[in-house]
C-alpha cells in the first residue's frame, strides 16, 4: 500500500515554505559573502599600507579597452569595476526591490511602515550628524555617505550567531537594508549626478524601448537583453547620471511573472517527461515537433518567473565576485594618504564615523518607536526593542554603498581617503557593537527556551 498524505499542504502554506526557502539561501549567499567581503577589505589594507603599496595604486590604473573596428573604449580598470561591474550589483539590488514590491515586505503598506520609517530614520539622523561636523562648502558634500548600509557584511554578522537570533528580526533587518539601498539610489540620482545632457536622455529611452519590445514579444531568455542593457548603460552615462544606476532601472522592470505560453509550464513538464518515457521504453514519442528535453529545460525555466531566476543566477556573482573585486580595489586606504592637517579630512573622518556609529541606530530606534507610538505599525512578532536596537547597531555597518557614495562625493584624494578611513573604522566599530549586544541579549535570556531578539 503506497503512503499518502492525510493533510496536503495548501497552496498558502507551499508558498510560504517557498518564500523562507528563498530567504534563507539568500542570507546564506549575503553570510558567506560578507565573509569574502571582509577578506577582500583586509587584504585591500594590508596591501595599499605595505613595501608593494605602489603597485595596488598602479594595478587599478592599467587601461583596458573595447572596440569595433576603429571604435575603442578604453578606461583604468578602476572604471570598469566601479561603472561597469557595480552595474551588476545594482541590477540585483533592483530586482530585490522589484520583488519586495510585488510579494514581499514592500507589498503591504501597514508591513512596510515599520522598516520605512526605521529607514528613513537612519537616512536623516546620520546626514545631520555629519553635517553638525562639517558645514563647510568643501566637505558637506559628504552628507550622504553615512547614510547606507551594506547588507552583506550586516547579515554576516547576524549569521554568527545562527537561530539564536530569531528569523523575524533578520527579515526586518533585510528590509531595512533593502529601502536603505533605495534611498541611497534616489540620492546618487538626484545629488550626485552631473548636467543632464538631452541626447543621452533619448539613447536610455531608446534602450528602455527595446526591453519593453522584447518584453512584449515574450523574449525569455537573459542575453537577449544584454545589447538593451548596454544602450541603457551608454546612455545614462552620455546623460550625466551615473551609469551603475541603469542596473536599477532594468531590475525594476523585470518581470515578476512568467512568460505567457499557451501551455502552463507544468504541464508541458509532465508531457514532456511522459514522452521521455515512452522513448525509453523503445516506443515512438507521441507527439513530433520539438524534442521533448528541450520543452523540458524550457518548461523548468519558466516555472519561475523571470525576477526570480534572473537574480538567483546573478546574486552569487555578485556576493562572490563583484563586491569583493570592488572592496579589494577602493578599500585600499594607505594611511599615510590620510592627511589629518588637511583643512576637514579630520572632520570628514569623524562625520562618517559618528553619523554611522551613533546616528544610524539612534534614527533606526528613535523612528521605530514614534512609528509605533504613533500607531502606524506595531513591532512584528518576533522581534522586541533589544532586536531593533541590535538591527540599528548593524545598520552602521555602511561599507560597499558607503564607500561608493564617498567617491561620488569628493573629488580631492584627501578627503576621500579620510571619508573611507571613517567608512571602514565604522563599519568595523558597529560590527563589534552589534555583536556585542546580540550576545548581551542572549545572557539575559538566559536559560528560557525562546531564541533572543
Amino acid at each position: 500500500m503506497s503512503p499518502t498524505l492525510l493533510h496536503p499542504p495548501s497552496r498558502t502554506q507551499r508558498l510560504a515554505t517557498r518564500a523562507l526557502r528563498s530567504v534563507e539561501r539568500f542570507l546564506h549567499i549575503e553570510a558567506v559573502g560578507g565573509a569574502i567581503l571582509l577578506l577582500a577589505a583586509v587584504l585591500a589594507l594590508v596591501w595599499a599600507n605595505s613595501p608593494w603599496a605602489p603597485s595596488y595604486h598602479a594595478l587599478w590604473h592599467v587601461p583596458a579597452a573595447i572596440g569595433i573596428g576603429d571604435w575603442q573604449f578604453s578606461r583604468p580598470l578602476h572604471f570598469w569595476i566601479n561603472d561597469v561591474l557595480m552595474t551588476v550589483f545594482f541590477l540585483v539590488v533592483g530586482m530585490e526591490v522589484r520583488r519586495e514590491i510585488h510579494d514581499g515586505a514592500l507589498s503591504d503598506l501597514r508591513a512596510a511602515a515599520l522598516p520605512l520609517a526605521a529607514a528613513g530614520g537612519g537616512v536623516v539622523v546620520p546626514a545631520l550628524a555629519y553635517l553638525a561636523l562639517n558645514s563647510g562648502a568643501a566637505t558637506q558634500s559628504g552628507w550622504a555617505v553615512p547614510t547606507a548600509t551594506d547588507i552583506a557584511f550586516a547579515v554576516g554578522v547576524l549569521a554568527l550567531f545562527g537561530r539564536s537570533i530569531p528569523a523575524s528580526v533578520r527579515v526586518f533587518l533585510l528590509a531595512l537594508a533593502i529601502i536603505d539601498d533605495i534611498a541611497a539610489v534616489l540620492i546618487i540620482a538626484l545629488f550626485y549626478s552631473d548636467g543632464l545632457v538631452a541626447a543621452g536622455a533619448v539613447v536610455a529611452a531608446g534602450g528602455i524601448a527595446l526591453v519593453y519590445a522584447l518584453q512584449a514579444m515574450g523574449a525569455g531568455s537573459a542575453h537577449a537583453y544584454v545589447l538593451p542593457a548596454i544602450v541603457v548603460w551608454f546612455g545614462l552615462h552620455e546623460l550625466g547620471i551615473h551609469p551603475t544606476l541603469a542596473g536599477v532601472v532594468l531590475g525594476l522592470m523585470t518581470p515578476v511573472r512568467a512568460t505567457a505560453s499557451r501551455e502552463a509550464p507544468l504541464h508541458m513538464a509532465e508531457r514532456a517527461v511522459r514522452e521521455l518515457c515512452a522513448d525509453a521504453d523503445g516506443k515512438p514519442p507521441p507527439n513530433g515537433g520539438t524534442h521533448p528535453l528541450r520543452r523540458l529545460r524550457w518548461a523548468q525555466r519558466e516555472l519561475q518567473p523571470p525576477v526570480v531566476r534572473v537574480q538567483a543566477a546573478l546574486h552569487p556573482w555578485v556576493a562572490f565576485g563583484v563586491m569583493p573585486l570592488f572592496a579589494l580595489a577602493n578599500a585600499g586606504v594607505g594611511l599615510d594618504g590620510v592627511d589629518a592637517g588637511h583643512a576637514g579630512a579630520t572632520a570628514v573622518t569623524a562625520g562618517v564615523f559618528l553619523g554611522l556609529v551613533i546616528g544610524k541606530p539612534l534614527g533606526i530606534v528613535a523612528a521605530s518607536w514614534l512609528a509605533v507610538k504613533a500607531g502606524w505599525c506595531r513591532l512584528p512578532d518576533g522581534v522586541s526593542w533589544r532586536g531593533v536596537v541590535l538591527v540599528g547597531l548593524l545598520s552602521g555597518i555602511g561599507f560597499t554603498m558607503s564607500i561608493f557614495i564617498g567617491m561620488l562625493a569628493f573629488e580631492d584624494d584627501s578627503l576621500l581617503a579620510a571619508a573611507k578611513l571613517g567608512v571602514l573604522l565604522a563599519s568595523v566599530c558597529a560590527a563589534l557593537l552589534g555583536f556585542a549586544w546580540a550576545l548581551l541579549a542572549m545572557r539575559r535570556r538566559g536559560g528560557r527556551d525562546t531564541p533572543a531578539a
